[in-house]
């Protein structure tokens, strides 16, 4: 037996929000002409917006990275270990602020367009799943836009839109909780020094012959 619609005066259907609304206490009290979904669009605003502005935040973190990396004699000479706890703190606030952090420790930012892949309920790290709707929101969180969509949309925003192609590994969660800004930073310091002494090493081999 199937349910009749409601229908107005006019012939037109009447929603069920209409009738909600109807039914509701009237009182002095107005709700905000938001639907749920502008509210949950909100709740995504600063991350959608770094999406948005991938560029941007590229071309940023690029300099940031540099810079963090002119600071690595710092770093040691203090200890890695001692100044993780005051650089961590800073990282999680301003990475969960601008793009929802999960403090997974193995930041691919860079290479996702600036949308985490630690936001998908699944976690995947190497595109999206099969279950992505139609609308390109996610079928564990429908409200929710696709991670992994968004991943794309800003990846070809950013010079090195290729990047988003780079088979990632899985999250090693013995990192989380722990600075992906310093462990970057320690790599490229150690990838540098291992640059000038194999450099080092030419020229003294170079001399010899």
């Amino acid at each position: 037996m199937s349910e009749t619609t409601p229908v107005n005066k006019e012939g037109a259907a009447v929603t069920q929000a209409t009738l909600n609304k109807k039914a509701a206490p009237k009182s002095d009290y107005k709700p905000a002409d938001v639907s749920p979904q502008r509210r949950v669009q909100r709740s995504f605003a600063v991350r959608l917006w770094s999406i948005r502005h991938s560029r941007l935040l590229e071309w940023f973190y690029s300099r940031f990275a540099d810079m963090f990396l002119l600071l690595h004699p710092l770093w040691k000479g203090i200890g890695y270990g001692r100044v993780e706890a005051p650089i961590k703190f800073v990282e999680k606030r301003v990475k969960g602020f601008m793009f929802d952090c999960r403090m997974c420790g193995q930041c691919i930012l860079s290479s996702t367009g600036m949308s985490c892949p630690m936001n998908c309920p699944k976690q995947l790290r190497n595109g999206p799943c099969g279950g992505v709707r139609a609308n390109g929101n996610c079928e564990v969180e429908p409200d929710m836009p696709c991670v992994w969509v968004k991943a794309w949309e800003g990846s070809q925003n950013m010079v090195n839109s290729d990047k988003i192609l780079t088979v990632q590994k899985p999250v090693d969660q013995s990192l989380r909780e722990t600075s992906a800004w310093l462990r970057v930073t320690a790599q490229a310091a150690a990838a540098r020094q291992a640059a000038a002494d194999a450099k080092t090493a030419d020229a003294k081999t170079g001399a010899a012959a």
